[in-house]
């Protein structure tokens, strides 16, 4: 299993509700989940909240990152804006352990509007124990590394 001790949540107001939720599933599972917001229900911009859980893992102030808005899209776009990160759009138990086999991936992403809290815990859990298959696939994420060391974001 994945030694994973910090993990970094956030959410925008239309997955508020189930990272309250997941926050709580998570602590009792014995992670310490710095929580990045938002927290109430108010609209808000899910950028503001997407970018600072993706630099803490950049950063390594958390070993990955779990981020919820209504499809989770936007999310997943903003969080792989930071350099360093591979977050996943998850809708499925099998992308979850293929984009941590394959991908590497440290931060996930899903919609709260699309799944059971249930089943969001379930991919979350696979997700958190798989480890990096290494490899072949290790080739491919150094050369997506390799291309962000080099690119000068234009």
């Amino acid at each position: 299993m994945a030694n994973i001790s910090v993990i970094s949540i956030g959410a925008d107001h239309r997955g508020f509700k189930i990272k309250e939720w997941i926050k709580k599933e998570l602590e009792l599972m014995g992670y310490r989940v710095i929580d990045f917001g938002t927290h109430s229900e108010e609209s808000m911009d899910y950028p503001d909240v997407a970018i600072p859980v993706a630099e803490s893992v950049r950063d390594k102030k958390a070993e990955r990152g779990i981020l919820f808005c209504s499809s989770g899209v936007g999310m997943s776009i903003s969080a792989n804006k930071v350099k360093g990160i591979r977050a996943v759009l998850c809708y499925s138990k099998e992308i979850a352990r293929y984009s941590r086999l394959h991908n590497d991936t440290n931060v996930f992403c899903t919609g709260a509007d699309y799944f059971s809290k249930e089943d969001i815990l379930e991919m979350i859990k696979i997700w958190l124990k798989t480890e990096f298959e290494a490899g072949r696939h290790e080739r491919r994420i150094n050369k997506i590394k390799k291309y962000e060391d080099s690119s000068s974001g234009n």
